[in-house]
């Protein structure tokens, strides 16, 4: 007779899977957990203090940085991008992120790898201080070939409802604090994997002493802790993401508003370096981060307090107008 496991999905390697993480997803619970692991579904009280709560929800993947991690066999980081993508979305909103869910799909289920990807998704919610409450494994061997997987992130939290929408607090004269990426984070890595073709280097090349593969795998930064410390001084924030500083700042701006950034006070990591001669400025700004993985738009009075409590930096105003310009 044919079995489930002959058809390529082994229950017990899944079974095996989830007792192996089970120390990783305890670490993450907060007081708000309600119940343990092994349930149909993860439950969560809500936190008290609200006067008009809203749930939010953020969803998200890690992109072609996992072909890279895939194909170096270092997987250890693309756990803390999964989160990073999905809790970094949230704030902008003043969500304050209470629970994570992953998805993880895969030809064959690796339990050495699957266990070293979680570890990373725990890691990430620590940073973010919410809590792994669930997720689902699945083994698809006629979707994905050989060691090939696929992550999905699932974030929940929650805002004053009147304090969702940043853009009416954006106004002419606010100022524009960078806090710096840890270097290309989750996006364009479709065109960074292009450029090292083209430009024949090697992952194993270094710059500055540091391998290329180091800072394209680098994980992405979560600004949760930085979000929380300042939040009543901070009047809008912009994730960026695909699309740059260029399509992601102005999400929080009013009518009549626009940036202007003083692009020589940008502080570029040095793995930008690989696209030197090979893509025209503009696409990398339109592209990547640039170094500016998160933009807090604050009010001048409120400005050197920020900058007391995190390590970001002035790159520009708020002034009338529209959209982004570079001086």
């Amino acid at each position: 007779m044919i079995t489930y496991k002959d058809a390529g999905v082994d229950i017990d390697a899944g079974n095996d899977f989830v007792n192996a993480i089970k120390p990783h997803v305890k670490s993450t619970f907060t007081p708000l957990v309600l119940g343990g692991i092994g349930s149909f579904s993860g439950a969560i009280k809500l936190p008290t203090g609200y006067k008009n709560p809203a749930i939010l929800g953020a969803t998200d993947g890690v992109g072609t940085k996992l072909r890279l991690a895939i194909d170096t066999n270092r997987l250890e980081n693309v756990g803390q991008d999964l989160v990073a993508m999905c809790v970094n979305d949230l704030i902008c909103n003043f969500a304050t992120p209470l629970f994570f869910l992953d998805y993880y799909a895969t030809s064959k289920l690796d339990i050495k790898s699957a266990q070293i990807v979680v570890e990373g998704i725990a890691k990430g919610c620590r940073l973010a201080q919410c809590a792994l409450i669930g997720g689902e494994t699945a083994e698809m061997p006629s979707m994905y070939k050989k060691d090939d997987f696929d992550l999905a992130g699932f974030a929940v939290g929650m805002a004053e409802i009147d304090e969702i929408d940043r853009s009416k607090f954006v106004k002419e004269g606010d100022v524009l604090i960078a806090l710096p990426s840890s270097g290309l984070h989750s996006n364009g890595y479709s065109l960074a994997r292009k450029v090292l073709d083209v430009a024949k280097l090697n992952l194993d090349d270094k710059i500055d002493g540091k391998s290329i593969a180091d800072m394209l795998l680098e994980p992405t930064r979560i600004y949760v802790k930085e979000f929380l410390e300042s939040k009543d001084k901070i009047n809008a924030l912009a994730h960026i993401t695909g699309g740059g500083l260029v399509e992601n700042l102005p999400r929080v701006f009013p009518d009549g508003i626009g940036a202007k950034i003083d692009k020589s006070l940008i502080k570029t990591p040095k793995v930008y370096d690989i696209f030197k001669g090979h893509v025209d400025d503009s696409e990398l700004f339109r592209t990547f981060n640039m170094g500016v993985g998160m933009v807090i738009v604050a009010s001048k009075q409120n400005a050197d307090e920020i900058l007391q409590k995190t390590d970001g930096y002035f790159i520009g105003e708020i002034i009338k107008g529209s959209g982004v310009s570079f001086s």
